[in-house]
């Protein structure tokens, strides 16, 4: 995968470990107790086309249970079809903008993307290459700010970065470095609505990069890092964030946005 991802401090990772992401499966279990599970009591969509994105690793399986929900409530849901989230991010982004492509020509609307983890990084540099076809992203858990990760997750991605370089036959290194990266370090258009939804208790990546300089466009939420695709009230504010219409407008922001630190992992 990318070098551009750095370990947490370790301040978080001793306050937040690991282990509380076994919780997420209670968060699954509460969703499919919650009303909004079943669409009550949230806005319907208008046909709208959305596409999800998957976290590093996780495959379009993992975002199954959000992808029917969302067809549910009256929106024209697409799984991503970019395979497992362990391979070059330049070579998975182009086959995100392929599903853009075809979500955008069958429907003739500007698509929305939500991408979870790894997943909000890919939608956000989609956008930022794809503006006239995409409407809008919503992130869950991405650290865009600052690529970031627990150094137990850190080890995992330089494993999986080698095993694409080998794969790919790349000596030279990952040409995402460039590309990606790039993409990540400039601002998405205005024209491309976002929300970061995020939780203060994420013990894979640091929730202060997960967020916008304009707290309007932040979402907390209590959960795990994981859990955020089955969590309930997630759900609900998707439904908010998605009904229609979008408001498009100029950034209200409270501070100076911080320069993407984008840094070569030692």
């Amino acid at each position: 995968m990318a070098t551009a991802v750095i370990a947490l401090e370790q301040r978080v990772s001793e306050r937040h470990t690991l282990a509380s992401e076994l919780f997420a499966g209670l968060e699954w279990a509460a969703l499919k107790a919650s009303p909004v599970y079943y669409g009550i009591g949230v806005p319907r969509g208008e046909g709208a086309p959305v596409i999800l994105v998957p976290g590093f690793l996780g495959s379009d399986r993992s975002l199954l249970e959000m992808h029917l929900w969302l067809g549910r409530i009256g929106y024209r849901s697409y799984l991503s079809g970019i395979g497992r989230i362990a391979d070059c991010p330049d070579i998975l982004v182009e086959r995100l903008l392929e599903r853009v492509d075809e979500a955008y020509r069958e429907t003739g609307s500007r698509v929305r993307l939500i991408g979870h983890s790894l997943g909000g990084l890919l939608a956000r540099a989609a956008a930022v290459q794809r503006p006239e076809q995409i409407a809008q992203v919503i992130t869950m858990a991405s650290p865009f700010r600052r690529l970031s990760a627990h150094p137990l997750v850190l080890s995992i991605i330089k494993l999986v970065r080698g095993i694409a370089l080998e794969r790919h036959g790349w000596d030279g290194g990952c040409p995402c470095e460039c590309s990606f990266v790039g993409a990540l370090a400039k601002p998405l258009p205005e024209s491309v609505a976002r929300t970061a939804i995020y939780t203060k208790t994420d013990p894979v990546v640091d929730w202060r990069d997960c967020v916008e300089s304009d707290r309007s466009l932040n979402v907390e939420v209590s959960g795990t890092h994981s859990g955020m695709v089955s969590n309930a009230t997630v759900y609900r504010e998707l439904a908010r964030l998605l009904a229609p219409p979008i408001c498009i407008r100029e950034p209200d922001r409270i501070e100076p946005p911080a320069e993407p630190d984008i840094r070569r992992a030692a």
